[in-house]
């Protein structure tokens, strides 16, 4: 029996059938069961029988649709997408043919994994880093800043970022400060592995590829937009959070419908035959438009940067860490706030020449330390006010603003990506 085998597995009272996947170990079998799940199965207990070879040429499931090969080749009426991967779920790719998972990542690699993706764009494929995701860290950010800069100095059409899910608000954030993009940047993952039959990740490849190729040059995150195969939502990288631990929607805009939203039906039907699915994409705001806006970077970053959080019962002395650091972003209650016991500690830090920023951990709403007593103490502090920049996306804008700007103070307080939306005003 070889890899790609239709096998029937006995091992006491239970049968199990499948495809026999390559393993690993010379003491387990791997099957992937007919329901789309892989299990191990001890070799010296199990009595297999071949029901059908699975040896069949590469080149003749290509021609049959199968999908377990796709030839790259150059189209000039296409676009290019650069492919860039930095790891997480989406990243591991899995030939249709026998269900094996590798951890090589170049364009060809991605077809064979997604190969609806092929005829859709010319494409390129370049790995930054090989992580998961809670891994992530500014110096990659940097990497990638780089890799996706040097991918459109040299005529990318657009850019897909795949990215684990967990830290992707965070890196779509960085990269929304630290690039002025005149083509789309779109990071997609996705929560389910390519090996489940719920899996997401052909679909947010799919969207994330067509949102690349459209009329905009925005920096945004595109996965599913509901728990059904429907639709992406498109969102902006300033704006958006990960509220799920994984459900396949588990990405939302605070405080607003995201940027857009792409059909999936539409999207691929067009972009099978090359076409730009610009019909697929329905915008709720209008997105800077593609060419509208010069290529420049600005990658640099402070790492003396931190984000804490308040909770009541806090000890003050739990912040005495923050000595020294350039700069802090606080996670207040409600309008923005914390224990009054903390306010001297916020001054000291102030008076040191950290510069402290106020967020709140309300979801929606922005902060305002004018209404009660504890605000307007914090902003005799020092403290500055982020509307309603989200905690983690401050951090990270105040991360840049200390190494890019002479006044990172003024920085916090002026919309740089979409982050800072203007305070509403009712009689207006």
């Amino acid at each position: 029996m070889q890899p790609g085998d239709r096998v029937r597995v006995d091992r006491g009272d239970v049968t199990n059938e499948g495809v026999l996947l390559p393993s690993t170990t010379n003491d387990h079998l791997v099957v992937k069961l007919n329901g789309g799940y892989n299990v191990g199965i001890d070799r010296e207990a199990a009595d297999v029988e071949v029901l059908e070879s699975g040896a069949r040429d590469v080149d003749d499931d290509a021609d049959a649709g199968g999908g377990a090969a796709s030839e790259i080749t150059f189209d000039d009426d296409l676009p290019t997408v650069s492919l860039i991967s930095t790891g997480g779920t989406i990243a591991s790719t899995v030939d249709y043919r026998t269900g094996a998972v590798t951890a090589q990542f170049d364009a060809e690699d991605v077809l064979r994994a997604v190969p609806d993706l092929a005829g859709r764009a010319n494409y390129r494929g370049r790995v930054v880093a090989n992580i998961l995701s809670e891994n992530m860290d500014p110096t990659i950010w940097r990497e990638l800043a780089d890799a996706v800069s040097a991918e459109i100095e040299a005529g990318a059409d657009g850019v897909v970022v795949m990215h684990g899910t967990d830290t992707m608000q965070y890196s779509a954030s960085a990269l929304s400060f630290m690039l002025d993009s005149p083509v789309p940047i779109v990071f997609t993952g996705s929560q389910r592995s390519a090996d489940r039959p719920s899996s997401d990740n052909v679909m947010n490849a799919v969207c994330a590829v067509e949102a690349a190729k459209a009329d905009h040059a925005e920096t945004l995150v595109c996965m599913h937009a509901s728990p059904s195969d429907d639709a992406c939502a498109l969102h902006r990288g300033t704006r958006v959070r990960k509220s799920h631990t994984s459900r396949r929607d588990a990405f939302e805009t605070v405080g607003a419908k995201p940027l857009g939203v792409v059909d999936y039906e539409t999207a691929s039907d067009a972009g099978a035959d090359g076409d730009v699915a610009s019909e697929a994409i329905a915008w709720n705001r209008e997105p800077a438009r593609r060419g509208s806006r010069d290529l420049s970077i600005s990658p640099d970053l402070d790492r003396n940067v931190e984000l804490v959080t308040f909770t009541p019962g806090m000890d003050p002395a739990a912040w005495e860490y923050l000595d020294g650091k350039t700069g802090v972003v606080i996670e207040g209650t409600g309008l923005g706030h914390v224990h009054t016991d903390l306010i001297p500690r916020i001054e000291e830090l102030v008076e040191a020449g950290t510069t402290v920023v106020m967020t709140s951990q309300c979801l929606e709403g922005r902060v305002c330390d004018r209404v009660y007593d504890t605000g307007r103490d914090l902003l005799d502090a020092g403290v500055l006010e982020a509307g309603d920049t989200l905690p983690g996306t401050a951090k990270v804008k105040l991360m840049w603003a200390v190494a890019n700007t002479n006044d990172p103070a003024e920085t916090m307080r002026r919309d740089l990506a979409g982050e800072l939306t203007e305070e509403s005003q009712p009689w207006r």
